[in-house]
């Protein structure tokens, strides 16, 4: 890439991301039904319009390269896309929709794609208490700050920003009740926590699996340098899986890894843990042995034996 197109890039980024606030505060302003003046408004739109002219400057090049490299309308345009717009930026806000898909499904008592034979494991108990709790303190702080605050407008900003926080927690956390953990019906093991993360695992990978609780330091998605993958919910993991080679995964904001022991969370690990241990052949029973042949003995006749 040539050093006129790189600084056109890393200007199309940070365009993005100082633009992207301040229309999100802009468009807060207008649902909570704040009179922005015209002059404002106007200044805004010309600065989206600039920056869209900015992106489209620097997407257009890219996308005509692909198609003269052979790609296809669609697989171009997503390509000029990956190159302006960050990953982490791609991935939040592919997590957000989905994370609303999944409240939808938590209403209608749905989940995400369970096929046939497979079965789920759940592993929300940990957190579940912390999430009411904290959706019940985030409603108790709205209600306050709605009586406290006199200012329409501050009024108006954090009670959108609050419903929309609330409502973004329980999607979290119905994103995590509709995604359980899988084990397919070939034996294969599907991880997931909630729309962040998802791994699938080949049953031919799968060497043990075992009931091991423990308590990992760090975030969600831990790695060491051994080779061990920690997905924790609540701070703990409760199943500990075997791999004979590694599996890469991708985290949360798009990094990629790799590990060849798996720990994860199952609110019932016995079940899950019995669900990957593969069934020992047995050999078949050895026919009973057959017993030898004797001769059969003649009973003495009756008749006696003729003259001589």
């Amino acid at each position: 890439m040539s050093t006129g197109k790189a600084a056109g890039l890393r200007a199309a980024r940070v365009a993005m991301w100082a633009v992207l606030p301040g229309e999100l505060a802009l468009a807060v302003c207008l649902v909570a039904g704040v009179r922005i003046p015209d002059a404002v408004l106007l200044g805004a739109e010309a600065l989206v319009v600039g920056v869209l002219a900015l992106e489209v400057c620097v997407m257009w090049p890219l996308y005509a390269a692909r198609r003269r490299a052979g790609d296809r309308r669609r697989e171009a345009a997503l390509s000029a896309v990956r190159a302006v717009v960050p990953v982490a930026v791609r991935r939040l806000l592919v997590h957000e929709f989905r994370a609303l898909h999944s409240l939808g499904l938590w209403v209608l008592r749905r989940r995400h794609r369970i096929p046939e034979g497979a079965r789920p494991f759940s592993y929300t108990e940990p957190q579940t208490g912390i999430m009411w709790t904290f959706v019940f303190v985030s409603v108790v702080e709205t209600v306050v700050l709605a009586l406290v605050i006199p200012w329409p407008l501050v009024h108006a900003i954090l009670l959108v920003v609050d419903v929309y926080g609330i409502v973004i927690v329980l999607a979290l956390q119905a994103a995590c009740v509709t995604r359980p953990h899988l084990v397919e019906a070939d034996g294969s093991l599907r991880l997931r926590y909630g729309a962040l993360f998802d791994l699938r695992v080949p049953a031919a990978v799968i060497a043990a699996a075992r009931v091991d609780r423990r308590f990992p330091g760090g975030g969600l998605v831990r790695v060491d340098g051994d080779g061990t993958l920690d997905l924790a919910v609540g701070s703990q993991t409760t199943v500990t899986v075997e791999l004979t080679e590694p599996v890469e995964f991708v985290r949360p904001l798009g990094r990629r890894g790799s590990a060849r022991t798996l720990r994860f969370n199952a609110d019932d690990p016995r079940a899950a843990a019995a669900a990957l241990v593969k069934p020992t052949p047995t050999a078949p029973p050895m026919p009973a042995p057959t017993p030898p042949l004797t001769p059969e003995r003649t009973a003495p006749s009756s008749t006696p034996d003729p003259p001589a």
